[in-house]
């Protein structure tokens, strides 16, 4: 069975939190997102409260590019020698330290300010290890789990799917006030149609980028109406 730790990492300038999760079984751990690099010292602690130490960290898997998920792997990736894994259709974010890479542009103030008010600096940026596609079996790494594409929020944005049902989406979904679609989405048609998919599909809970996990039951008809026609000059959280 698989142990799910719930890591809950403060945003900076207080502007909310981002959740991350280590999942463990028998042959050790695997790390979904990372956090923002702000709380470098808090996810650190609580990987070591954990037990996860370098070397029983297996993998990072990212479930997009955006600085508040992947601020820390380049870090990570260092210190624990352990790969990091995420889409191609995001690579280019922590390649170059732009979030807005495949994705409509915002203006040149927001593309400046947003790396300085994530704390991504040249340091966070890195070479991911492995590129994943949809389909992509973690079983290698200790975990019994797929990788599942569902673009929407962004091109490259995945879920993991774990076999007792546990759905890990990134900023597809999030659960601030309710279970829905993310309030910001790159290309809401493609967010439909990975919705459309994962209702066909054996999800028993939901464990978003933001806010609490749900029940996939719960997950209402209108979630799609609470998506507006995406806004790329927001935060991306």
């Amino acid at each position: 069975m698989i142990q799910i730790k719930h890591i809950l990492i403060p945003l900076t300038l207080g502007i909310g939190t981002v959740n991350c999760y280590l999942l463990k079984e028998k042959s050790g751990f695997l790390l979904i997102d990372s956090g923002s690099s702000n709380a470098r010292k808090y996810l650190l602690d609580e990987l070591t409260s954990a037990g996860c130490t370098p070397g029983a960290l297996k993998l990072i898997l990212l479930t997009h590019g955006d600085f508040d998920h992947s601020g820390n792997a380049a870090h990570l990736q260092r210190e624990y020698a352990v790969p990091v894994a995420m889409h191609a259709g995001d690579a280019g974010m922590v390649l170059r330290g732009d979030m807005f890479v495949n994705r409509k542009q915002p203006n040149w103030l927001a593309r400046k300010i947003m790396p300085l008010a994530a704390g991504f600096g040249k340091k966070e940026r890195f070479t991911p290890d492995i590129l994943v596609q949809d389909g992509f079996n973690l079983s290698n790494f200790g975990i019994k789990a797929k990788v599942l594409s569902i673009p929407g929020h962004s091109t490259g944005s995945i879920g993991i799917l774990t076999h007792e049902g546990d759905l890990f989406c990134g900023d597809l979904f999030e659960n601030q006030d309710k279970p829905q679609l993310n309030t910001i989405m790159d290309d809401p048609t493609s967010a439909e149609a990975s919705l459309t998919r994962l209702r066909s599909l054996n999800i028993r809970t939901v464990y978003p980028g933001h806010g609490d996990d749900f029940e996939m039951k719960s997950l209402k008809s209108d979630a799609l109406q609470n998506d507006p026609q995406g806004d790329s000059t927001s935060d991306g959280h």
